[in-house]
């Protein structure tokens, strides 16, 4: 039988809180799909993958990242090499094709709450963005043409925190809007460094919580799961 992993990288000054996170989704998940077993593992935790690992035939590792990039690509099959384990590798959740009518009903949503008029209204994806892993940031700018050919929002942009154009620079130049961030867990980038960057801008807008809190979340990643197990 296989064993789902659902891994995300977590926090290395404080893993614990991201682990008890991941654990609380994992359980939400297993709930879903019963038949299946699913664990959690924040890479940031020392010994949390390899304990997911243990007593695992067939392990499948569904990667909680927002896009493809050097942590699924490479540092997940690096920890697996090195435990002489490999694995199945899912999609990450960034790339999750279910992904978009659920940003789209979130930001409608929090649209109305704030007064705010869509067609008058920037969507800004604030999302990781790297210096060196340049194809980080493929997965939000997929997810804003796709928003943006949906319709409903005036505008739907990028802002970036590691490369331009930064979340800074970005807000400053909305009218009027608000601001999703584009992450899994809630860390330290969600918790400061983007509401920082929209106070620095004088952005007023609604920040919504990540995409990753959401709580349609766990029954979209069992979808994902099931679908995967099934074929």
């Amino acid at each position: 039988m296989n064993t789902v992993i659902i891994v995300a990288h977590g926090s290395p000054s404080d893993p614990e809180p991201k682990q008890a996170a991941l654990d609380a989704l994992a359980a939400k998940v297993q709930s879903l799909c019963p038949d299946i077993p699913v664990k959690a593992a924040t890479l940031a935790k020392q010994g949390a993958l390899e304990s997911a690992l243990e007593d695992c035939e067939n392990p499948v590792i569904y990667p909680f990242f927002m896009a493809e990039g050097w942590f699924t690509k490479r540092e997940i099959p690096r920890r697996l090499e090195k435990m002489g384990r490999s694995a199945a590798h899912m999609d990450p959740f960034g790339i999750d094709p279910a992904l978009e009518a659920l940003i789209l009903q979130d930001s409608l949503q929090a649209a109305k709450d704030a007064g705010l008029e869509p067609a008058e209204t920037d969507l800004i994806l604030c999302a990781h963005g790297s210096k060196i892993a340049r194809r980080s940031k493929d997965s939000a700018y997929a997810m804003a043409q796709k928003l943006q050919a949906a319709g409903p929002f005036w505008r739907v942009r990028v802002g970036l925190i590691e490369e331009a154009p930064f979340i800074e620079t970005v807000a400053r130049t909305s009218r009027q809007g608000l601001c999703l961030p584009f992450f899994a867990l809630r860390a330290g980038h969600v918790e400061g460094d983007i509401p920082h960057a929209l106070r620095l801008a004088g952005f007023t807008g609604p920040l919504l919580a990540p995409i990753g809190e959401h709580a349609a979340i766990p029954a979209l990643i069992a979808r994902a799961i099931t679908r995967y197990i099934a074929n």
